[in-house]
Order: C-alpha cells, then sequence, then structure tokens
C-alpha cells in the first residue's frame, strides 16, 4: 500500500447553498486534508450544475476570462451579474464538439449562468412570486456577450428565480408587447401578460448560436411541466397554481405561433427548465439543449481525474432525492466506486429514508455541530471536515460528513 505521502486526493464539491461556493468548499476540505496528510497530492476542482457558478468555474478551468456587469435583478432591482468568454482555442476536442464548434475555427466561446442575473437568490425570500419576476437580467448578459464577439453562447440554466417562459430574457434581446393603446409593457412579468394586445420579436441579425445547458427534463405544461413543478419553489401559492398555468400555457401558444414553427416544442424534454426559458429561447432565438452534466464533466475533464485519484472527496449542502438524478457529487461517487477509489461525501444533511444506490451513507459529524451561532460558514465546515481528519486519512478506510465507501 502506498504511504500517505504519495497519496493523490480528488475534492471535488458543489456549492452549499446560503453557505459556501463550490471553490470554498474545495479549498476548506483541502486544506483540512493537508493540514492531517501534509504529503497529500490535492486536485481542487469545483463542481457546478448548471446553477450559481456555472460561467465562473467553467471560465477559469479553461483559461478563460470573467466579466462581472450591473444587470436588472428579477424583481427590478440592479444585481451583479457575471458572464464568462473562452478563446475556443483552449476548449477541448470533446467540449468542441458537443457544441457543434468547428476544430479549425478560431472565435470565442460566451458563458453565462441564469442565477448571477435571474437566480432565485437574487430573490428575497418576502419578494419570491413568479406573478412578478422577469429573466431580463438574463438577456442583458447574453446581449453583453455577443457584444464581445461571443459565438456561440452557452447559458447555464440552473438556479432560475423566475416562470417567465424566457420572456424578460427575450425582451432585452428585442422582444415587444403592446397594450391595446399601443404602450410597450415593460417589464413583461407574467402579472402583465393579460395586458398583451401584440408581441413582435425583433432580435438582433446574426445574433449568436445559443446553447441552454440542462439536465431538466421536464416539459413546459402539465403535472410534470414548469408550473406545477417547481412553481411552489419559486414562491407560487398552491392555489395560484391553475390560473398560473393557464395563463403560462397561453402565453407559450403565442409565442410558438409568432415563431411559425412546426413541431411538438411543448414537449421536449427540458422545454420546461428555467421556468419555460428553454421553450422560449428554443423557439423565438432557435437555441439549442444541451445535457449540463455530460458537458461539465468533459469540460473539467472529470473521468480522467477521477482514475488519477486514490481518494475522491466529494459533496454539497444536502444529499436528497436529486443529488441522485445522475448529475454532479451523485455522478461523480458512482464512477468513482466503478473504479475502486475511497470515496468520502460530506454533506450538511442527508434526506431521512433516502434510499442510496450505494453500499453505506451515514451523517456522522452534521456540519450544523460545528456551527454555533457565531460561527461563520466557512468555519464550521473546515472546522467539521478537520474532525473528520482521521476519517479521510488515505491509509484508512469509509467516514466523512456522510462517508460512501465501497464494502
Amino acid at each position: 500500500m502506498r504511504t500517505s505521502t504519495s497519496m493523490h486526493g480528488l475534492i471535488a464539491f458543489d456549492k452549499f447553498k446560503d453557505a459556501l461556493s463550490a471553490e470554498e468548499a474545495c479549498r476548506l476540505v483541502g486544506d483540512a486534508l493537508l493540514a492531517r496528510a501534509p504529503g497529500t497530492k490535492v486536485d481542487l476542482c469545483p463542481l457546478t450544475d448548471g446553477g450559481e457558478g456555472f460561467a465562473r468555474i467553467l471560465a477559469q478551468a479553461s483559461g478563460g476570462t470573467l466579466h462581472p456587469m450591473k444587470v436588472t435583478g428579477p424583481v427590478g432591482t440592479s444585481v451583479e451579474g457575471e458572464y464568462g468568454l473562452v478563446p475556443w482555442n483552449l476548449l477541448a476536442p470533446k467540449v468542441r464538439a458537443r457544441l457543434g464548434i468547428r476544430k479549425d475555427g478560431q472565435g470565442v466561446l460566451g458563458l453565462v449562468d441564469m442565477a448571477s442575473a435571474s437566480g432565485l437568490a437574487r430573490i428575497p425570500r418576502h419578494k419570491r412570486n413568479p406573478w412578478g419576476t422577469s429573466s431580463r437580467g438574463t438577456g442583458e448578459l447574453l446581449l453583453a456577450a455577443a457584444g464581445r464577439g461571443a459565438d456561440p453562447i452557452l447559458l447555464g440554466a440552473g438556479g432560475s428565480g423566475t416562470s417567465d417562459l424566457g420572456i424578460g430574457c427575450l425582451q432585452a434581446l428585442g422582444l415587444c408587447a403592446r397594450d391595446p393603446e399601443g404602450r410597450e409593457i415593460t417589464p413583461l412579468s407574467p402579472d402583465h401578460w393579460e395586458r398583451v394586445e401584440s408581441v413582435e420579436c425583433l432580435l438582433p441579425e446574426r445574433f449568436p448560436r445559443i446553447c441552454v445547458a440542462c439536465d431538466v427534463t421536464n416539459p413546459l405544461l402539465g403535472p410534470r411541466g414548469a408550473v406545477q413543478v417547481y412553481g411552489p419553489q419559486k414562491g407560487l401559492a398552491v392555489t395560484d397554481l391553475d390560473a398560473f398555468e393557464t395563463l403560462f400555457a397561453a402565453m407559450a401558444r403565442r409565442l410558438f405561433q409568432l415563431s411559425g414553427r412546426q413541431g411538438d416544442y411543448f414537449g421536449i424534454p427540458g422545454a420546461g427548465a428555467a421556468g419555460g426559458i428553454g421553450f422560449g429561447l428554443m423557439v423565438l432565438a432557435g437555441a439549442e439543449l444541451v445535457q449540463g452534466s455530460d458537458l461539465v464533466s468533459e469540460w473539467l475533464d472529470l473521468p480522467e481525474r477521477i482514475r488519477a485519484a486514490d481518494m475522491v472527496l466529494t459533496g454539497e449542502g444536502r444529499f436528497d432525492r436529486s443529488s441522485l438524478e445522475g448529475k454532479g457529487p451523485a455522478a461523480l461517487v458512482a464512477r468513482a466506486l466503478e473504479l475502486g477509489k475511497k470515496v468520502h461525501v460530506f454533506a450538511g444533511s442527508i434526506e431521512p429514508g433516502l434510499k442510496i444506490p450505494f453500499d453505506r451513507a451515514r451523517a456522522e459529524n452534521p456540519l450544523r455541530a460545528h456551527r454555533p451561532r457565531r460561527l461563520p460558514a466557512g468555519s464550521a465546515f473546515g472546522k467539521s471536515a478537520a474532525a473528520n481528519g482521521r476519517k479521510v486519512d488515505p491509509g484508512r478506510a469509509g467516514g466523512g460528513l456522510g462517508s460512501l465507501k465501497k464494502l
């Protein structure tokens, strides 16, 4: 057996919602591991599911640049958004192929995450209500990236706080809706849709191709659609579900008629992603949907990094049913166990009764146990990781904040 001084640990964390970014979680666990086993080779690999940090993580991983800018937030106030730019020649061949970028071409890829402009985290809890929110800021980021020559633009659709069919985003790109008196309606949030008399879409000529990265497979409408499944998570009252769905469906049909397209765009898996922005951008901007988890895995070269590691440490704020949908930490764990790696999952909590398709799972040392009221989340997480240092010792088996270990 190799000694701890020659061990190689892959540390790949997603964000801990409302507490730690993916980068912070990786750094804290890396520091704790090195404190216990100084000779360990540490490979920090922040993860993203297409939500918060999508543009930042992918731009930094590939040597691109990140550009912050003020945009219109989901409730109309100004927020700090960001977009990334990555020269094509810095992209891995698999990524270029997946995005349809020519092997011998020269250009720049744009990166936008909806969460930074129109995310749920951008909406104060007392204002979370899809009736009055707009995705306009996401469109402003797309315009900014296009203005810097980006083509295509990759949009991460995770973490959204809006359910407006992407109309706000499209309004920033040129969509115009008018009331019966001919006045433009802005913002065009759902609570104004009943006033719409006419709609026209005047997107800029030769606007860059848009690729929407998402893993959601929901159709646009119905019991598995954007409103019924995700509306309550965004603050929609259960008593408003049917009324909102009716208005949502009527506006979707209006956009589809405006597009002049043929086919069942309503039932396409992913059309219901991010409050229907997948649908809106497909029918009026010609956007394409791409599977986010596979793209991120290839972008970060995760298969090879797992193969090179002796042990893998991963996790997120809560390990629940959504963690098992074949993406993020769960997919990484499954692959690592297939390769016989030692795996440690750190989670603030594990959903009670969750049937995990691995050998063992325990929340041995929950984050909250190391988080007194005055202790910041970062300090608590670092203390918790350090306390479990004996369990993540490369020469030992099992353990961690909810350890999954192949027996």
